[in-house]
């Protein structure tokens, strides 16, 4: 399969496949053709006396301040140079090379006047592996995601710094090595750069690319906690859920019962006097569902976003180029702090099933530990996972919700959206925790349901755990255990899609 940037559509397994490398992607002729067109209109605009923002002007306040052609490319430079002002650790490399992909796309569309020479050597960094470096803040998400983007482009120009396995090299030594001079940015190509919501589409992305595994492995947990718990299957009949049909939590129903199939531990207490589960454990469908209809949402727009143009401002004709606000990131920036408080609820009421595991209720011991009193078994685990997650309620404040002026109040309503983003994926890290700290109770508990054996996909991934993790017997060091279960989850190491049948 060949991706044509600017024609063919993205996806999140399209945009995931071309960053690994695993799809070809390439300019075709007619992205070529519109990319050219889109210049030649921008070269006429710049010639005539007619004043036309981000093309012969200032930018900013100083949009009503022109420039003369003499001096278009010390202000594209310029503009790069000065607004390259981000601070703190860089973001992962693998995010700033989504920030290459999903611009060169943008600008491929033909709508932002950048030169084909400037694509193609986008294209040629993003081939030999030539990932700019880039700070995780100072981005307040309209007019784009500005400083971001200024270092993500640095190099263009022979300044700031690539990767270099883990440590960064000075891009004009890079460029050397290469044989690739910096290039001179013409009318109208530094805003086209910077102007844009790169940073915080690529971090959503990311945050997609997690959080879709992360919700089936929510699932997992949940099945495993309640064949632990020897809970009831009832809550999860499709009689209860089509006539309240959301969709993630009819999904998520039907996950459970085929996470139940065939589960001789599940029949062994059917029909017994327990009359309901505490709410952990029946409402699944419920909590676990909202998350995955948060995650839908999220996923409608940034699949939208990573097909649009969000520069300004746009080239139409020869004659205009329309001056609007198609940088401003509120549209990801509220959608991304609805799905942080999403991820932050799966790690919540996997918590409580933590706590209800080691309650010592229906048959487990207190603490998952027969030997109790001399031995803590599993209670302080506990402890970390109850951290965790108020740690992630205190990342659900919503940036979107705020704005500060900035540009002397020329840009005065602002998203906040790159800060949105990065908490997502502070968020889902965390479940990714908790989530490994739950798998390892219910991995205990279902230890004590022996020798009944649970369904064939809940016997695999307990199979999984039992390969990194021993049973605990006695008293031993937990924090080996927790780092082991936490690498299985990042890995992605355990059975979570499966066919619904």
């Amino acid at each position: 399969m060949v991706f044509n940037y600017g024609i063919d559509r993205l996806d999140l397994d399209t945009v995931q496949a071309i960053a690994e490398g695993r799809i070809q992607a390439q300019l075709s002729a007619e992205a070529i053709a519109k990319i050219n067109h889109s210049r030649s209109c921008v070269d006429k605009m710049a010639a005539s006396d007619k004043a036309i923002y981000g093309i012969n002007t200032g930018f900013g306040p100083l949009c009503d301040t022109q420039i003369s052609p003499a001096e278009t490319a010390l202000l594209q430079k310029n503009l790069l140079i000065t607004h390259a002002v981000g601070v703190g650790e860089p973001i992962a490399k693998a995010i700033s090379k989504l920030m290459l992909i999903t611009k060169v796309h943008a600008l491929s569309q033909g709508y932002s006047g950048v030169r084909l020479e400037v694509v193609e050597r986008m294209l040629k960094f993003i081939e030999l592996d030539l990932i700019p470096v880039v700070p995780e803040q100072g981005s307040v998400g309209a007019s784009g995601d500005l400083a971001p983007l200024s270092h993500l482009f640095l190099p263009l120009i022979g300044e700031g710094e690539f990767w270099q396995g883990k440590d960064s090299i000075p891009a004009a030594e890079a460029l050397r090595q290469h044989g690739l001079e910096p290039l001179e940015l013409q009318a109208k190509e530094g805003l086209g750069l910077i102007n844009g919501t790169q940073f915080i589409l690529s971090h959503g992305i990311t945050a997609l690319l997690k959080m879709r595994y992360l919700l089936d492995l929510a699932d997992v947990a949940g099945a495993m906690s309640i064949e632990g718990m020897q809970g009831s299957g009832s809550p999860f009949r499709p009689e209860l859920h089509q006539i309240r049909p959301f969709a993630g939590n009819i999904e998520v129903a039907a996950r459970m019962r085929r996470l139940f199939k065939d589960s001789e531990n599940m029949a062994s207490h059917f029909g017994c006097a327990r009359v309901q589960d505490p709410y952990s454990l029946r409402c699944i469908p419920q909590v676990h569902g909202a998350s995955r209809n948060a995650f839908y949402h999220l996923k409608e727009l940034v699949e939208i976003e990573m097909n649009s143009v969000t520069d300004n401002p746009i080239v139409i004709s020869e004659e205009e180029a329309l001056s609007g606000g198609g940088f401003h990131g509120q549209p990801l920036a509220m959608a991304l702090d609805y799905t942080s408080i999403a991820a932050a609820e799966l790690g919540n009421i996997a918590d409580r099933r933590c706590y209800l595991l080691l309650e010592g209720l229906h048959g487990l011991p207190r603490l998952l530990t027969k030997a109790g009193g001399l031995n803590s078994g599993m209670m302080i685990p506990q402890y970390t996972t109850a951290a965790l997650v108020t740690e992630n309620k205190s990342l659900c404040f919503p940036p979107s919700a705020d704005s500060v002026p900035t540009s002397m109040g020329q840009e005065d309503h602002v998203s906040m959206g790159s800060i949105s983003g990065r908490k997502l994926n502070q968020i889902l890290g965390n479940l990714e925790k908790i989530l490994a700290i739950e798998l390892m109770y219910a991995a205990q508990a279902i230890e004590f349901r022996r020798p009944n054996t649970c369904s064939d996909l809940v016997e695999e991934n307990h199979a999984i755990i039992r390969a990194k993790v021993a049973k605990l017997d006695e008293d031993r060091l937990l924090k080996p255990d927790i780092d082991a279960m936490i690498k299985l989850v990042r890995d992605q190491a355990f059975t979570v899609n499966f066919a619904l049948n």
